[in-house]
């Protein structure tokens, strides 16, 4: 649905997008994550046929967004960072008004408008000046706009950026609830809202793309050995040499979790299902074994991996 082949973006000596390539299929949400300044934006304008590539070539469902923009933008929703609303119109008035902008039939305007109120929840807000809504309003409304077309690409730049936490959960509903009909590529940089919301994530550097995976798959390949907490209450004995013992494991470590006693991090090679064994070797020891679970490397880990230690020529391309 969405093809990125080789885009770069130079301003004149600067380069701010450099050779992002990526797809997404369709109904497929895509997370595209990356501190501020790495590119995400420019990216999103190449995307939305705001400005073309120096470079390279983007597709939305088959159009090319610079040599074919007005079929590309048919097919594609776009949410800015700030939405686009007009203070002095209704809700009802705006999205009627942006509805006549994208070709909305007349005879379908009225009955479109109604449904992506209802769709986004804004409904009770029909008739509310933009002018007048709270922050977690104006992002709904500014979905609504992106969706009154019904468009198959929806391009979401930061659609949670300056919410409240409560905003922010139903906000994440509302886009996974649009999955499915509609692809959707999400731009941010706040790392909760990928794992909780993408499918998929393309993590972008200074420019370059340097990782293509799903979450999980990021983080156990980015991880490279099983790690298990495991905390023992084997009284002042000490228990890691029981635990190096365990058949698989290759390293354990006490934990540096403050507060916790007899905690320790133990290694095994990937793939090696070390847990009924280590659980064997502290209860037959009669000690008490109090906690015994996986520790995986947080999403937060392997955006700072990715961007602070690999070089864009060794990314991991998927």
């Amino acid at each position: 649905m969405i093809d990125v082949q080789h885009i770069t973006k130079r301003y004149g000596r600067v380069t701010a997008v450099d050779d992002v390539s990526f797809r997404v299929e369709r109904g497929e949400i895509l997370g595209f994550l990356g501190p501020n300044g790495a590119g995400k934006t420019t990216t999103m304008r190449i995307l939305t046929g705001y400005m073309p590539p120096s470079e390279g070539r983007a597709a939305i469902a088959g159009f090319d967004t610079f040599d074919q923009p007005i079929e590309a933008k048919r097919r594609t929703g776009y949410l800015p960072e700030t939405p686009p609303l007009y203070p002095d119109m209704t809700v009802r008035e705006y999205l009627d008004f942006v509805g006549r902008i994208k070709g909305v039939p007349p005879k379908q305007r009225k009955d479109r408008v109604a449904e992506v109120m209802q769709r986004v929840h804004i409904t009770d807000m029909a008739a509310r000046h933009c002018a007048k809504l709270s922050k977690g309003y104006r992002q709904r409304v500014g979905i609504a706009q992106a969706l009154i077309h019904n468009p198959d690409v929806l391009i979401l730049d930061e659609p949670t950026a300056g919410l409240d936490p409560k905003q922010i959960i139903e906000t994440r509903e509302l886009i996974r609830s649009l999955a499915g009909d509609h692809t959707i590529v999400l731009s941010t940089h706040i790392l909760p809202e990928v794992s909780q919301t993408c499918q998929r994530v393309v993590i972008i550097n200074k420019g370059r793309v340097v990782a293509v995976d799903t979450p999980q798959n990021l983080i156990a390949r980015l991880k490279g050995a099983e790690t298990m907490f495991v905390q023992v209450d084997a009284g002042s004995e000490d228990a890691a040499v029981a635990l190096e013992r365990v058949p698989g494991v290759t390293r354990v470590t006490v934990s540096e979790q403050p507060g916790v006693a007899g905690g320790y991090e133990v290694e095994s090679d990937r793939g090696v299902d070390v847990r009924r064994e280590l659980a064997r070797a502290v209860v037959t020891r009669g000690w008490g074994l109090l906690e015994l679970r996986p520790m995986r490397m947080s999403l937060e880990e392997v955006f700072l991996q990715v961007t602070t230690e690999e070089k864009p020529e060794e990314a991991t391309r998927a």
